[in-house]
């Protein structure tokens, strides 16, 4: 339902719009991540210990503030309030939750690694991403990664997990190759 209410709506709020510049978007707004920021704003961890019979302490706590439970959180929501309402009656509450998540998507650049890869492709120069190091306990890792063109460092960044990681990175080498 998500990837249905977001794509329909970014396609009649920005007719203009490529298709590649709306699958950017699009792929953006439906991410692990922006469901994530969408189930912190809803409370969505705060409310997983409620309700009779819940499991309660400090791993429920825990899994609350986990992003990959918050984005199934949501998406699992979602499904339920389908099953219950139908499409066209959730849809707007959808578009809602992700307005803040569709304006970044279309108002700032999202995708580093994209532009990263097609630059270097101009330039018919090797690009690869390696972990450079982890940290953490499994819930709650932090990811440092490099982005090696022909081989050489031109980037690092750190994020929760190896996309956002790979994605800071890209950011930072393309900062060094315009000279900014």
């Amino acid at each position: 339902m998500l990837d249905l209410a977001i794509a329909q709506a970014l396609y009649e709020r920005f007719p203009d719009f490529s298709e590649g510049r709306l699958t950017k978007a699009w792929a953006y707004v439906v991410s692990r991540t922006s469901c994530a920021e969408v189930g912190k704003l809803l409370r969505l961890g705060e409310r997983l210990g409620e309700g009779v019979g819940a499991p309660a302490g400090p791993e429920v706590e825990k899994l609350g503030r986990n992003r990959n439970v918050l984005a199934a959180l949501v998406e699992s929501s979602l499904g339920a309030l389908y099953l219950e309402h139908g499409f066209e009656r959730i849809r707007g509450a959808i578009v809602r939750s992700f307005a803040e998540r569709i304006e970044y998507a279309v108002t700032t650049h999202v995708d580093y690694k994209t532009e990263l890869q097609e630059e270097i492709a101009r330039l018919g120069r090797a690009i690869s991403y390696v972990v450079v190091e982890t940290q953490g306990p499994p819930h709650e890792r932090t990811f440092t990664c490099a982005v090696l063109i022909d081989g050489k460092e031109a980037g690092t960044g750190t994020g929760s997990s190896k996309k956002v990681a790979e994605q800071a990175a890209a950011r930072e080498a393309l900062a060094r190759l315009s000279g900014s």
